[in-house]
């Protein structure tokens, strides 16, 4: 496969996050007064700006609180890291060090902030690996719209089509389809259905298996 660059994911992608998320955002929610079904946990992945907070708005009613039910689940969050700390998905090391071989540029667009996303990789040994790291707080909107993905590929000085994706879950494939990237789909906390299929060029159990595509 002729490639000039991969930009990843990385909660649920490099990172074993989503997990993590899928227990604490109930329970940030139900604080305020809300139950959150698992369906709705599973739509919320890697839904960015102003999407996540319309969703929930859409669920849960106008009155909810999306801002105090995020701090909420950020504090829920770090006291699981604190306790258990966390851990990088299987296979991604080898597949950084095989694309690092190969010449490969690599990227990580991503949700999370700039600032909490150098956290996670520290404390995974993905440091120093990628040539960009780029957060959807730079762009206009976060995934499913294709900014993100489209500004990872301005700052690599490269067209969409040159780049594969690698993602996880539905918000994520949708946001690097519509940017124009080629996507392969690893998938975490649900498979793929119909709809993802026809987005993707290959859905693969584990980032090792990405390294006999390229």
């Amino acid at each position: 496969m002729d490639i000039k660059a991969v930009i990843f994911d990385l909660d649920g992608t490099l990172i074993d996050t989503e997990k993590i998320y899928r227990q604490v955002w109930p329970k940030a929610v139900r604080e305020l007064g809300v139950d959150m079904k698992d369906e709705h946990y599973l739509a919320m992945r890697s839904l960015g700006r102003p999407f996540a907070p319309l969703k929930m708005k859409e669920w849960f009613g106008e009155d909810f609180d999306y801002d105090e039910a995020r701090r909420i689940r950020k504090g829920y969050f770090e006291e699981y890291l604190a306790e258990y700390g966390i851990q990088r998905k299987p296979g991604a090391i080898e597949l950084l060090e095989y694309l690092k071989s190969k010449g490969i540029t690599t990227a990580i667009a991503t949700a999370t902030d700039i600032e909490r996303a150098g956290q996670y990789m520290q404390m995974t040994g993905l440091e120093g690996y990628f040539d960009k790291v780029i957060s959807a707080t730079m762009v206009k909107e976060g995934k499913p719209s294709p900014y993100v993905y489209l500004y990872a590929c301005e700052q690599l000085g490269l067209k969409p089509e040159e780049c594969i994706a690698v993602e996880d879950a539905p918000n994520g494939i949708r946001s690097a389809y519509s940017a124009g990237c080629r996507v392969i789909m690893v998938p975490d906390q649900s498979g793929p259905d119909e709809e993802l299929l026809s987005m993707v060029i290959a859905c693969v159990d584990s980032l090792s298996d990405i390294c006999k595509l390229i």
